[in-house]
């Protein structure tokens, strides 16, 4: 047994991890290795994968977990490798396959037809295998039990889904998509539609999330090799944590206002924006946190972070 003396200092660690999550891992199982490695005392994961997938993981650190939320609510981008005419108990590779159909011939303008006519607003109904509750039961821990709830439709919203290859019964695409798109179940209506029965995702890759698609991706080993020989170049690799908003208009504040924000108080700013969230800076033009234009045109704080 491990003495207390033995457990690895936390710290106070802030920022952003563009994890490039290796496929095998769960996304929790990601995002504890990752606090270990920081020693971080907080940490939280935003946009979970599912272990088959690999590719942008943003682990939140410290006060960066406060701008969390908003990851979840970003666009994400992927690549995916789908099996035609074959459909899985999972919707991916890692299920058993329960049926199997004849392929069409298949040309790459029809496909094109298919995708064209799957942009916009999509309804999707959740896959069992998912991380969704029922009656607080996850619909994964339901379905490996043999049950099926019924779910009911979301919709979502594919900005842009583009053909990368076909050959035989392997199709590649990359998807533009909101929060909330199961490419699982995209996959299946890709096959549906195009007169394949069905089909199953044998690789996905998230290749982007949000305004984070510009940032540096770090590996496991990248961040281990880091951790064990420069601690410096470790923090280094961070993502400072209001880039996860930089489509936000930014405000910034004097030091009397920005005193009165901490406070809890709501400013007057001039030249402020009329409506809308909005990022707030200090005289110093540090970040402290998400602000929001009240009805009256003054500035409210909305999540701060801690001085």
């Amino acid at each position: 047994m491990n003495s207390p003396a033995s457990k690895p200092v936390r710290r106070d660690v802030h920022g952003i991890v563009l994890l490039d999550k290796p496929a095998g891992y769960s996304s929790n199982q990601a995002l504890q290795r990752v606090k270990r490695l920081f020693r971080a005392r907080k940490a939280g994961h935003t946009g979970s994968l599912d272990p088959l997938a690999t590719g942008v993981l943003p682990i939140c650190l410290g006060e960066a977990t406060k701008v969390s939320g908003y990851l979840l609510d970003a666009d994400k981008y992927y690549q995916a490798v789908c099996r035609l005419g074959e459909a899985t108990t999972t919707g991916d590779a890692e299920g058993e396959v329960i049926a199997r159909y004849p392929l069409p011939a298949l040309e790459p303008a029809h496909v094109a037809q298919v995708f064209a006519g799957l942009h916009g607003p999509l309804e999707q109904i959740p896959p069992m295998y998912s991380a969704l509750k029922h009656q607080g039961q996850r619909l994964y821990t339901l379905a490996r039990a043999g049950r099926e709830v019924e779910r009911a439709p979301r919709c979502v919203q594919i900005h842009a889904l583009t053909l990368e290859s076909l050959q035989g019964p392997m199709l590649s695409f990359s998807v533009h998509c909101s929060k909330g798109t199961y490419v699982r179940t995209l996959a299946e209506e890709i096959g549906a539609r195009l007169g394949c029965g069905s089909a199953h995702l044998t690789a996905l890759r998230r290749t982007g999330l949000g305004q984070l698609a510009q940032h540096t991706l770090y590996t496991l080993e990248a961040l281990t090799a880091l951790a064990e020989h420069d601690d410096a170049a470790l923090l280094a690799s961070l993502t400072p944590m209001d880039a996860a908003l930089s489509h936000w208009p930014q405000i910034m504040l004097d030091q009397a206002s920005a005193h009165f924000v901490r406070q809890g108080q709501a400013v007057f700013v001039p030249n402020a924006p009329t409506h809308g969230d909005l990022r707030l800076y200090d005289a110093a033009q540090r970040f402290i946190g998400l602000g929001q234009v009240l009805e009256d045109g003054r500035i409210a704080p909305k999540r701060l972070l801690q001085s």
